[in-house]
Formats: C-alpha cells, sequence, structure tokens
C-alpha cells in the first residue's frame, strides 16, 4: 500500500486540498521582423515660418503602428520588432537594405524618393521581399514603373486629383483655373489635374505657369508687391476656382484673397485633398490624432500615415491570416481577404492590378474637414473607391 493510501483522516475532518496540477507553459511569442527604410534627405523651408517641417516625419507613424501591433499581438502570441535604417544618400540607402536583407529582413517599410525606391525593387536580394512604399505619390510607380513586390499606402497624385474634381463636379464648379509651379513634382501634380478635369468634365480656361519671384516678401512692402502680382496674373478670367499645383509649398499660400476676382483656391494649397489632414475626427480619427500628438509632440502629416497604415497592414495580415511568416504576410495582404481599418469608414485593401490601397480621400482646409471623396453619386461596378485614380481597365501596369 502506497504511503498516500495509509495516510488517515480523522472523522469530521476536512480532507486535504489536492494538489494542482502546474500550469502549462505559454507558447512563446512568434516575432515579426520589420524594417524601416529611409532616406535622410534635408527638408526644405515652406513658404510660411509657421509650419516647419519634423525631422522624423514618417518614422512617427511607423513607431504608432509597431506600438498597435503590439497592442494586439499579445493577444494572439505575436509579436512585432521594427529596424530602423536611414542614410544620407542613395548609395546608402541601397548599404542599408542589403545588409538588412543579408539578415534575412523581408518586409520593408521605405520612405523613399521613386527612382530610389526602383532601384531598391530591382535588386537581386529584393526578389523574395515585400516593399511597402509608404510615402511616394507618384503615377509611375503605379504604372510603367510598377513592380511585383511593392505595394503602396498613400494615395497616388491621379487619386487625390480625381477626388477633388469629383468635388467640384459636385459643387458643379465646372471652370479652373489651373497655376502650376515649375518643379518636377508641380508638374505631375498639374498632369494629374488634367487629367482627372477630363474625366470628370471640368474645363480649364487657363492653364499658366507661376514665374513671378517676389524675392522680399518679408519685407515691408513686400506682400503689397504679391498682391498686385497676384491681382495681373489673374485679371480677366473667368472661372470658379483657382487650383494650384505648387507641393514645394513656394507660393501658393500667396494666391488667396489676392485674385481679381473671389474666388476660392484649392489643390495643393487652399482645399487640399490628402490621405490625412489635422481637422479630421470623423470614425474615430480623433482618437488617433490624440495617441500620435501624445507620442511625437506633434500633428500627424500624410507620411506618418502612410507608414502607419503600413505596418498595421502587416499587423492585420499576420493577424487574420494567422502565420509570421514574411512570405505568407505578404501573400494575405494582396489577397481578396485583406481589409485595413484606418480610420476612413471604409475596409482598405490593395488593388490586384498596380498594388495601390485603395481608400477614401480628404478635402480639408487647414482648420476644417470640407468633404470625403469618392461623392455621392459616383458609382463603379465593384468598389466606389476605384472611381479615384486608375482603374483596372486603364492601367499601364505590368508586374515586373
Amino acid at each position: 500500500m502506497t504511503a498516500a493510501a495509509q495516510t488517515a483522516t480523522a472523522p469530521g475532518a476536512a480532507a486535504p486540498p489536492a494538489t494542482a496540477a502546474p500550469p502549462a507553459a505559454a507558447a512563446p511569442a512568434a516575432t515579426v521582423e520589420l524594417a524601416y527604410l529611409g532616406l535622410a534627405v534635408k527638408r526644405t523651408l515652406p513658404l510660411s515660418y509657421l509650419d516647419q517641417p519634423p525631422t522624423d516625419d514618417g518614422l512617427q507613424g511607423a513607431r504608432l503602428g509597431l506600438a498597435d501591433d503590439q497592442t494586439t499581438g499579445r493577444f494572439i502570441q505575436q509579436n512585432y520588432h521594427l529596424t530602423e535604417a536611414t542614410a544620407p544618400d542613395e548609395d546608402g540607402v541601397v548599404a542599408a537594405f542589403e545588409r538588412l536583407a543579408a539578415a534575412g529582413e523581408k518586409i520593408f517599410i521605405t520612405d523613399l524618393p521613386a527612382p530610389l525606391l526602383i532601384r531598391i525593387a530591382d535588386l537581386p536580394q529584393a526578389k523574395d521581399v515585400t516593399l511597402l512604399d509608404a510615402t511616394a505619390e507618384d503615377d509611375m510607380l503605379r504604372a510603367d514603373g510598377c513592380r511585383a513586390n511593392v505595394l503602396h499606402l498613400l494615395p497616388s497624385r491621379a487619386m487625390l486629383a480625381d477626388a477633388l474634381m469629383q468635388y467640384l463636379a459636385v459643387k458643379k464648379w465646372r471652370n479652373i483655373l489651373l497655376v502650376s509651379g515649375p518643379n518636377p513634382e508641380d508638374k505631375a501634380y498639374a498632369d494629374a489635374i488634367r487629367h482627372a478635369a477630363a474625366k470628370f468634365q471640368i474645363h480649364i480656361v487657363a492653364d499658366k505657369p507661376w514665374t513671378y519671384d517676389p524675392g522680399a516678401r518679408r519685407t515691408d512692402t513686400g506682400h503689397y508687391a504679391i498682391e498686385a502680382e497676384v491681382a495681373r496674373f489673374t485679371q480677366g478670367l473667368s472661372y470658379d476656382v483657382l487650383v494650384v499645383a505648387d507641393e514645394g509649398d513656394n507660393f501658393g499660400d500667396d494666391l488667396a484673397y489676392r485674385q481679381t476676382d473671389a474666388r476660392p483656391v484649392a489643390g495643393t494649397q487652399g482645399l487640399v485633398p490628402s490621405a490625412w489632414a489635422r481637422p479630421f475626427e470623423q470614425w474615430g480619427g480623433t482618437q488617433l490624432q490624440s495617441r500620435f500628438l501624445k507620442q511625437a509632440g506633434r500633428w500627424m502629416t500624410d507620411r506618418d500615415y502612410g507608414a502607419w497604415m503600413a505596418v498595421r497592414a502587416i499587423g492585420e495580415a499576420a493577424a487574420h491570416g494567422g502565420s509570421t511568416d514574411p512570405q505568407a504576410i505578404g501573400q494575405f495582404m494582396r489577397g481578396a481577404n485583406f481589409e485595413l481599418a484606418a480610420f476612413k469608414g471604409a475596409r482598405l485593401s490593395f488593388r490586384a492590378w498596380d498594388g495601390q490601397l485603395r481608400q477614401p480621400v480628404l478635402l480639408a482646409d487647414a482648420r476644417s474637414l470640407v468633404s470625403v471623396s469618392p461623392q455621392p453619386g459616383f458609382l463603379h461596378q465593384f468598389s466606389e473607391l476605384d472611381t479615384l485614380g486608375v482603374d483596372q481597365p486603364e492601367t499601364s501596369c505590368h508586374m515586373k
């Protein structure tokens, strides 16, 4: 007889408590490795001294996305680790990518200009990786320059222009004056406006380049010279809206209130189509705004929002795809079952034909959200979100 069987219990006494089985050890969390790859470019000062360009633009959005992924991952035994790599020149970015790829990194959030992004995507080491383009709006990247290993988070310039032209069509403001700056980005934005205007039957009454350099705009009389020039520039023209293409913020803010006739300004200044906006509070947007402000000590920019969406897309794919394998995550993001909730009142997904994230576009000025496109009444056989940007029948993207 065992010692346990020989143990007696006195009549009326409580039986000794049973020994509890030791708890099973929790399975270790699987880690998803991410890398943030950026080119540390010097930000040019804007026209107004009020808005200084942040030095961590984009990177703070990725950090907030990582915190959100970690919060979700704790419940499903998933962990996330972000490696940050920035370089001061293009060769340094390429070297950083090659080093990280050799170390086993397979998922990259990129903050790179379009030519450098293509250079990275075409490297032999990038064949089996997923590059999430968090900051580039170039239409070329979604057209002839598209790559099968690249997904795009921010709206393209075509999407931004379509969003604005839809709103003008709804308002029946069908005559516009287009003013564009000299920089390549300004010309690309103006091209997108021209295409969108033809698409939504908006008439460009005049298409004029801005060549005036005020020089001493900060002198005592500088504002008089600018006012006189803008009045002369717009004199004799009949239009409903002045649409400006000035991505570098070199002159666009000078146009409002100075035209010969009182007309609203839209485009890169005034009423701006964008992925994110300071006044945006709908669909829980205030929650994201406040969390970002607490973390970064400043307002969220489009680039921050693009990086946040990129990291969150990875987390959503890992959680709902049920795998932390980088290849499985990349495939799930490109699949029909992927959806991203991004505080815009819609489930976002990637277009199969060019890797673009379909999404609503905000229309806002500095203090107010004016509207959100797609506008009511613009229909599509599959998704109204595909009324913004290049639809599948129009695409010139042939994945390489």
